[in-house]
């Protein structure tokens, strides 16, 4: 309004160290306020600083002093500007990336490293099975499942001495064939996903619709580890069962090729010896075949029968 038609210059407490008129593109141009909105406040802030870099000692040298008092100008009581690259730099960043309070603008949290399995909370937080050498942990079981309910959801952590996959499968009996599977697939990018199939026969179809949630997973020391939730309760559906049932616990492991699960390591994989309930937490332990063969007292009355026939002879 009162401005209207004539040039107004910019406050000095606008822009710290500013002067009523600046130097752009080598010619004095004023400036009109009501041009300078805030939207391109940034912008017109950047060339400002450019214009000053580009000033020569010369110009910037003459009328310094006022007339009168000997009292240094405004224009020449700011700071030295350096022209450098790095203070440029520093200054474009200034503008670019500062909020207008001069925040730095929020950027992606890191993400959190995978979270090692804890085993010292089996049996009484949350279940676990264990498959291998008797006293192996998550890091040294052949096979290891862990399982617990938080909320409406239950956490399930798998980990198999495999650079492939590894896989729990949730049966209404102790053999494959319709069963519900979650699978953590190691491909060759590297990444672990969790995938979800459906047993058909001995083949493994997998299933667009994934049940799973929070999903993170490792390929480290040639093992596939991961974790994941999967809902209690799921609408009616054949591929996905309610883990509010009780279901035998199909376990297996093996290689996988481009990223695609190829049969499992052993021709017969372990399955839990009875139906599993989510709302009862064990640590059960089942020894690997290389560790069956002297513990079966079968295998120890074998044993013994052979060597006292060796020792006595026959007949």
């Amino acid at each position: 309004g009162a401005h209207a038609g004539r040039a107004v210059p910019l406050p000095a407490r606008a822009y710290p160290g500013s002067t009523r008129r600046w130097r752009l593109g080598g010619a004095l141009r004023p400036v009109r306020w009501e041009h300078a909105h805030p939207a391109g406040a940034r912008r017109l802030l950047l060339l400002l600083l450019l214009a000053g870099s580009a000033a020569s000692p010369a110009e910037e040298g003459g009328g310094r002093r006022e007339a009168g008092g000997g009292e240094q100008s405004e224009e020449a009581a700011r700071p030295h500007h350096d022209s450098s690259y790095g203070t440029f730099a520093s200054e474009f960043y200034d503008l670019r990336y500062l909020s207008e309070e001069g925040y730095p603008f929020p950027t992606a949290p890191p993400v959190d490293p995978f979270a090692k399995i804890r085993v010292d909370d089996c049996g009484k937080t949350k279940g676990c099975f264990r498959y291998g050498k008797p006293g192996c942990n998550a890091e040294t079981c052949d096979y290891f499942l862990s399982y617990r309910r938080i909320g409406a959801d239950v956490e399930f952590e798998l980990s198999a001495d495999t650079d492939g996959w590894v896989a729990v499968g949730f049966s209404s009996d102790k053999k494959m064939g319709g069963d519900d599977v979650m699978a953590c697939v190691h491909d060759d990018n590297g990444r672990v996903r969790i995938q979800h199939f459906y047993n058909v026969g001995q083949w493994a179809k997998e299933i667009q619709r994934n049940p799973a949630r929070d999903e993170e997973g490792v390929f480290e020391n040639n093992r596939v580890t991961c974790r994941f939730k999967r809902p209690v309760y799921v609408p009616r559906e054949e591929t996905i069962v309610d883990l509010h049932l009780n279901w035998y616990y199909l376990f297996a492991w093996g290689p996988a090729i481009q990223g695609s699960i190829t049969r499992h390591d052993i021709d017969s994989p372990p399955v839990s010896e009875h139906v599993v309930s989510i709302y009862k937490y064990e640590d059960i332990f089942m020894p690997s075949a290389a560790y069956q063969t002297f513990s079966s007292p079968f295998c120890l009355l074998l044993i013994v029968a052979l060597t006292f026939y060796l020792l006595m002879g026959t007949p």
